[in-house]
């Protein structure tokens, strides 16, 4: 047998465990999956905030300066 027709034979061995495998994991990612459901948090009956919030810090202030 010449090293190519043995290589001919392992690559197609390889395609054929990979397209298997393919096969049996299926899509990557959500795509063909169903969606996963959402949790839903109940909200709380008297919320409180614990502390004021700080304001949000300020740019410089930039004034106008009359030509001299």
């Amino acid at each position: 047998m010449a090293s190519e027709s043995v290589g001919g034979i392992f690559g197609a061995i390889v395609a054929a465990i990979v397209l298997a495998v393919a096969v049996v994991f299926g899509p990557i990612g959500q795509y063909g999956k169903p969606p996963k459901p959402v949790k839903a948090e109940p909200a709380p009956a008297a919320a409180v905030p614990a502390a004021p919030v700080a304001p949000a810090p300020r740019g410089p202030v930039i004034r106008e300066v009359p030509n001299q």
